[in-house]
């Protein structure tokens, strides 16, 4: 049995991840403030023996004596990042520093969740991790976006000058049970109104496309880089290679609740990226991962949770 420490465990992502942690044998201790987290997502695990969670601010100091650090703690979509742009902006960079401390001190190794929003609005496709990326530092996005390169910098920085076993996954979009109602993601957003029979908002022209990951799919890639026996010397993306643009998406999801909702558009938010899909051939020849579930099996587990969330 390891003993993991996850921040952001009571996030969409951390609490798939301590689930998932928990069911192979290991212990976690999950770390969360609930900025953006909700308890109600490891409320079932609170009965596991291995399973501890703490309220805990990580711009914070803290220590653990555990055998690996996921760092999950920021929020992610942007109805709750840009409403508090400087704390997200802190909790990047001073979250990940508090971790990465921690990892030098006890010499273990630490994943850090990076994010495609690294690559911006990105002017080849599809983005490998080679790309550097086309962000606007003082957008409206910056505070996410350029918060987790500051992440990814102070990560391979200490692997340079401290030797700490530090990786980093760049995920992509990811949906699933435990999506937030009003955290203004595509899918949320549409199977939220598709259900309700409301209209369906689409923001531009509905041609901008995004690659979906099944939950499921993602954690298992993020588990895999972990569980590597040597530090990979560069991000890794984990994502669906897979396009769909906005429209089809809000089709798809008309036709899987039988919806008799329509089609709305609005304007496209600043800086707002207009294709977005992973080259994902690093993580199948390090780690030997693709992902599994197909759109629609994932559309409908996700619909389902809404329909009782």
């Amino acid at each position: 049995m390891k003993k993991y420490l996850v921040t952001g465990g009571a996030g969409f992502l951390g609490s798939h991840l301590c689930e998932k942690l928990l069911s192979a044998g290991n212990s976690v201790i999950s770390l969360d403030n609930l900025f953006s987290g909700q308890s109600k997502n490891i409320a079932h695990l609170l009965q596991d023996k291995n399973f501890i969670s703490i309220n805990h601010d990580v711009t914070q100091e803290y220590l653990f004596e555990v055998d690996g650090i996921f760092n999950f703690a920021t929020p992610a979509s942007p109805i709750h990042y840009q409403r508090l742009p400087v704390e997200t902006f802190k909790t990047s960079v001073l979250g990940t520093l508090n971790a990465l401390e921690m990892a030098r001190k006890l010499k273990i190794p630490i994943l850090q969740a990076s994010t495609s929003e690294v690559y911006g609005d990105p002017l080849i496709h599809p983005q490998n991790e080679e790309y550097f990326g086309n962000v606007n530092p003082i957008g409206i996005r910056a505070c996410y976006d350029e918060g987790k390169r500051g992440a990814e910098t102070l990560c391979f920085d200490y692997a340079r000058q401290y030797q700490t076993d530090s990786r980093v996954v760049r995920i992509f979009n990811t949906y699933g049970p435990r999506m937030r109602r009003d955290d203004g993601r595509v899918i949320s957003n549409f199977v939220t109104q598709a259900l309700m029979g409301e209209d369906i908002t689409i923001y531009g022209k509905g041609n901008q496309t995004r690659s979906f990951c099944y939950v499921d799919d993602l954690i298992d890639g993020i588990i895999k880089v972990m569980e590597l026996n040597l530090r990979p010397e560069t991000p890794i993306n984990i994502g669906n290679p897979h396009e769909h643009s906005i429209a089809q998406i809000a089709d798809l999801i008309i036709e899987l609740t039988q919806s008799k909702s329509k089609v709305v558009f609005r304007d496209l938010p600043l800086d707002d990226p207009t294709r977005r899909r992973p080259d994902i051939s690093l993580a199948k020849e390090i780690i030997k991962w693709g992902p599994q579930i197909e759109i629609k099996e994932g559309l409908m587990k996700t619909i389902e949770y809404f329909k009782y969330a």
